[in-house]
């Protein structure tokens, strides 16, 4: 289960505008990017400012369109390739809204890490904002599997962030390695400076399909994953303008440019940084991630996505405490609306505001309309559960005037009504009912929204009017 929560922190921005360039390392294209402050709630947006209307290019994981040795997004038509160093180090940073603009199809590759990126960062200077971060809090763990290249995401609760990655490169070096950020304070000293790394035996192919025209001895590693002939250094050497000795030994052959010996694995727990940024939220919770690639790493980024899409409407839902004293009680109900068994589909309001109610309730096994809907599967029915919304809604509109009980509601309109879940003897049923605009001449435009534990289980947005009575002579 995954809970979105509200944690007391604040957005983030950068405080001036920061400018880098470089050669990308697919393309071996130049561009310029430009990192902006961006205000609340903006998200991190790529712009394309050499296309015509500048079109922007949201960082989503569900914009994803490709994932060969490299991150991927598109918009309408607009690409933005190889973003998953910028996009760790805008995570690590914690900056939650930027502006970047970039005049070429490819982020610039730099040294094949995301230190430059994140010193670009810190000369920005990062910026608290107004509104407050909305985290992705993990409740429950989750695991995940990509079932085609093996890899394996589990996601644990845990107040903080941490990352575990273990990788295995089926090859005597770099063989099984892994690492460990615990806690994103560790992320510019243990993290950051790693390089991307290519083995040596898959070099041609990349380079024969039109890949690393920008990769150099200075933006990754070389792995000797096994020891070439003197025939084939040459010819490598040759395509890479490589003068570096024929390797004797299994390792990393531009050896000068290593910063751990772990390298490796820090280096693809920085990209799953990358990745899992796209889910455009922060994260608290502990991943333990086993051979992660940037194709799973998407698919699991995904799944998460549409939990959070979910979680998101629950917001909002109420928090029930069933020993508290109620607002309304069943008898007070009965002195407001006219409803009575087997009609009355409330047992108390817990809230009310001037702009929104929260009513209960209980469904047992003996509520009459289980005896036909449906022998031996009881389901309460849809329509009742929007009858129940409507009367929890109108406990908030008759609240506006002195005398209730010489008022009724009256539907007028039913909009986007959705039933998601069953509902079922024993549930208990939260309603909450929330104003849409000012109630004017008694009428009431509603969102309404139940809950069975921590799901939706119906929704629609109701329109009534309340009437007074007309007193008999």
């Amino acid at each position: 289960m995954f809970i979105y929560m509200t944690f007391i922190m604040k957005q983030k921005t950068i405080s001036k505008a920061v400018i880098i360039s470089g050669v990308g390392l697919h393309t071996g294209s130049s561009a310029t990017i430009t990192l902006k402050p961006a205000e609340d709630n903006h998200g991190i947006k790529f712009q394309r400012i050499d296309l015509p209307g500048k079109p922007f290019v949201p960082a989503d994981c569900n914009r994803v369109t490709n994932t060969t040795r490299s991150t991927v997004i598109e918009y309408e038509g607009a690409v933005v390739a190889t973003i998953e160093h910028l996009l760790s180090a805008i995570y690590a940073k914690e900056i939650d809204n930027l502006q970047i603009e970039i005049d070429g199809s490819e982020v610039p590759y730099l040294d094949g890490s995301s230190k430059t990126f994140t010193s670009l960062l810190n000369e920005a200077g990062v910026l608290d904002q107004t509104e407050n971060k909305l985290f992705f809090e993990v409740e429950e763990t989750i695991e995940f599997k990509d079932e085609e290249s093996g890899a394996h995401y589990v996601i644990s609760p845990y107040d903080g962030f941490e990352v575990t990655v273990l990788v295995d490169f089926d090859a005597p070096y770099p063989g099984q390695q892994f690492a460990v950020l615990s806690g994103l304070e560790k992320y510019e000293g243990e993290i950051s400076p790693s390089k991307s790394f290519v083995l040596l035996k898959d070099i041609d192919s990349l380079m024969a399909n039109g890949l690393i025209k920008g990769g150099t001895l200075d933006n990754a590693l070389v792995i000797a994953d096994r020891l070439p002939s003197s025939n084939e250094w040459e010819k490598w050497g040759s395509m890479t303008q490589s003068k570096l000795p024929l390797p004797t030994t299994l390792g990393v052959i531009n050896k000068s440019n290593q910063t751990f010996e772990n390298e490796p694995a820090r280096h693809k727990l920085l990209d799953f940084i990358g990745d899992i940024a796209l889910l455009g939220a922060p994260i608290k919770g502990r991943f333990v991630v086993h051979k992660p690639g940037h194709s799973s790493n998407n698919l699991f980024a995904r799944v998460l996505k549409k939990q959070l899409q979910e979680q998101k409407k629950l917001r909002g839902k109420p928090k029930y405490d069933p020993s508290k004293i109620p607002v309304f009680n069943s008898v007070r109900l009965e002195s407001w609306l006219p409803h009575r068994f087997p009609f009355l589909l409330l047992d108390k309001i817990t809230e009310l505001t001037d702009t929104y109610v929260v009513g209960v309730k209980n469904i047992t096994v003996n509520e009459q309309y289980f005896q036909g809907h449906f022998p031996g599967n009881p389901v309460m029915p849809g329509v009742l559960q929007v009858e129940a919304m409507a009367q929890t809604g109108g406990i908030l509109a008759l609240s506006t005037v002195e005398d209730p009980w010489n008022w009724d509601t009256y539907f007028l309109k039913i909009d986007n009504a959705k039933f998601k879940a069953k509902v079922s003897p024993g549930d208990i049923l939260l309603i909450k009912m929330e104003l849409l605009s000012p109630i004017r001449r008694g009428i009431c435009h509603m969102q309404g929204i139940a809950y069975v534990d921590n799901k939706i289980v119906s929704e629609a947005e109701l329109t009534a009017q309340i009437i007074k009575r007309k007193v008999e002579s």
